[in-house]
């Protein structure tokens, strides 16, 4: 029985000889490249988060394609729902132009009737000045303006004509005034 005894003795030490020299090994590779399989570790882990995405993204789209071209039907309401929402979009425009005519429309008509009484008002021999300002006062809700008398600009003679320019050199006494001459002066 001592044969049997070295022998299952003689593994253990085996075994324990095994893992010294691949932890030996091991801690060696570790030692000289651990950070070089770090990073390389960490890059692969991203390289295959990034092409799952676009692999499943892909399987998606071709999902939707062949989805897209099995049911026409899903097409056409589609289709359907974009020419309604067109229409919708066109009708309500319509609505505002029309609205914007209108609006124009009551404009000239206002403009029209203020010419019409402008006129017979200057048929009759009032001013028409007055007439002309009564309908756009009435328009305007600002502050009552019948307290305020409005200043009149005073009939005084201009200082000058109204050919009078500055910059042209003309129209002024014997005074001009000349540009000295360019150049290095020669005074020496």
């Amino acid at each position: 029985m001592e044969p049997d005894e070295e022998r299952l003795s003689a593994r253990p030490a085996v075994e324990a000889e095994g893992l010294r020299f691949l932890h030996v090994t091991v801690g060696s590779l570790l030692a000289a490249y651990g950070w070089y399989l770090v990073f390389s570790c960490i890059l692969l882990y991203v390289l295959f988060q990034k092409l799952s995405s676009r692999l499943r993204a892909l399987r998606q789209r071709r999902l939707d394609r062949a989805a897209a071209a099995v049911e026409p039907d899903v097409v056409v309401k589609r289709q359907e729902a974009l020419a309604a929402a067109r229409l919708k979009m066109q009708e309500e425009l319509n609505a505002q132009v029309e609205k914007h005519k209108e609006k124009l429309r009551q404009l000239e008509e206002g403009k029209r009737r203020r010419k019409i009484e402008m006129w017979d008002s200057m048929q009759e021999g009032k001013s028409y000045k007055r007439n002309a300002r009564g309908p756009q006062e009435e328009d305007s809700p600002g502050p009552s303006t019948s307290s305020v008398i409005p200043k009149r600009k005073s009939d005084r003679k201009p200082l000058r004509g109204g050919g009078y320019n500055p910059l042209s050199g003309e129209g002024g006494g014997a005074c001009s005034w000349r540009p000295g001459r360019r150049g290095p002066s020669s005074g020496g």
